[in-house]
């Protein structure tokens, strides 16, 4: 059994998706997990946590000394906020998410762009290419003159392509408690002192 079966045969049983498996000439094996939509798993939340990591990471280690697998360092993580669209199924699963696409030829001089991944509906009678057709729908220009435009693609034409992080920091601001039975709600700036921000 090779390296990246073995790996994503024991990520998947655990219920996981595996997202990208690494290996580097030093002997580092890199492998990079994610959690379905939909899934059951020990904490709640769509994100993986340090948890699911040592969960996998242990399960690993026993498989991969079954099929003899030899590496130095073995390292479980989650593919971040940007991470890579490998598959047809990763493009399924985020169609609608801003993305970056970069292409292997250029087009129009460029070989990267920006904006909502979409699925093409193939015409009836057409074949579709392997892994669908997809388009990316970004604006060109700024403010009133801005033009939306579409860059159609398939698979094949994809150097790599990586979600586009979005970071929200507005959530950080007053919060009311949920006040227990009996109780008055108290906002979070009363409960410090009277401090407001």
């Amino acid at each position: 059994m090779s390296l990246v079966k073995a790996v994503e045969s024991t990520v998947t049983g655990l219920g996981y998706e595996l997202v990208e498996c690494e290996r580097t000439p030093q002997g580092l094996l890199r492998v990079y997990i994610d959690r379905l939509p939909g899934g059951a798993y020990d904490l709640p939340g769509e994100y993986v946590t340090v948890e699911d990591c040592e969960k996998v990471n242990r399960q690993l280690q026993y498989a991969l000394e079954v099929v003899n697998v030899d590496y130095s360092r073995l390292e479980v993580s989650s593919p971040g906020l940007d991470r890579p669209l490998t598959t047809a199924a990763h493009y399924e699963r985020f169609a609608g998410v801003e993305v970056e696409v970069s292409l292997k030829v250029p087009f129009q001089g460029r070989k990267n762009y920006r904006g909502v991944l979409e699925a093409v509906e193939v015409p009836e009678g057409e074949t579709a290419p392997e892994g669908g057709s997809w388009q990316l729908v970004f604006k060109v220009g700024e403010g009133k003159n801005a033009v939306e435009q579409a860059l159609g693609f398939t698979l094949d034409e994809v150097r790599a392509a990586r979600l586009v992080p979005v970071v929200d920091f507005k959530g950080r601001g007053r919060r009311v408690a949920t006040p227990e039975a009996g109780e008055v709600a108290v906002d979070e700036a009363q409960d410090l002192g009277g401090q407001n921000k």
